[in-house]
């Protein structure tokens, strides 16, 4: 679940600095001109700490007040995936120190490996076995004289 809500914390947190960027670009020239060239966390802090009007009157006021709304709407969706990255790392350590221990397996690895897993670790005896449930393992998908391999997306275990 926390992965879950994770992924689409980092989906609406893309969405929302696309949303930034887009406005932006067909903003006038004087506001366009303020943020022009800073880097994305840079952006966001100066939009974020701006005042403008509290009842938007002018369409530079309206652009103006709903960048700033989504500014804090990316800071808000930040904290809330650090947050939850913080609950995962600490349930994999608790839960899959060994996991955690390979070179290589992050956070987002290991919580995906677990996923697949389930409850059920004996599905993963292989790297075949895992490449037949991750709907990854070459079946051959040869015709006359061609020789040629394609991936298995029927998930089923082996």
């Amino acid at each position: 679940m926390l992965r879950t809500s994770r992924s689409s914390a980092l989906s609406a947190r893309t969405a929302t600095i696309n949303q930034i960027k887009s406005i932006l670009v067909s903003a006038s020239e004087q506001l366009r001109a303020r943020y022009q060239g800073l880097s994305n966390s840079k952006l966001i802090a100066a939009l974020a700490s701006t005042q403008p009007t509290s009842t938007p009157v002018t369409v530079a006021e309206a652009t103006a007040y709903s960048v700033r709304l989504l500014a804090r709407r990316w800071q808000a969706l930040t904290e809330q995936i650090e947050d939850l990255a913080a609950h995962m790392q600490r349930l994999l350590e608790d839960h899959a120190p060994a996991l955690m221990s390979v070179f290589g397996v992050g956070r987002d690895t290991a919580a995906q490996l677990l996923i697949t897993a389930g409850d059920n670790p004996d599905r993963l005896r292989s790297e075949a076995a895992y490449a037949a449930l991750a709907g990854a393992c070459p079946i051959p998908a040869s015709s006359g004289k061609t020789n040629r391999h394609r991936l298995n997306r029927a998930v089923e275990s082996p």
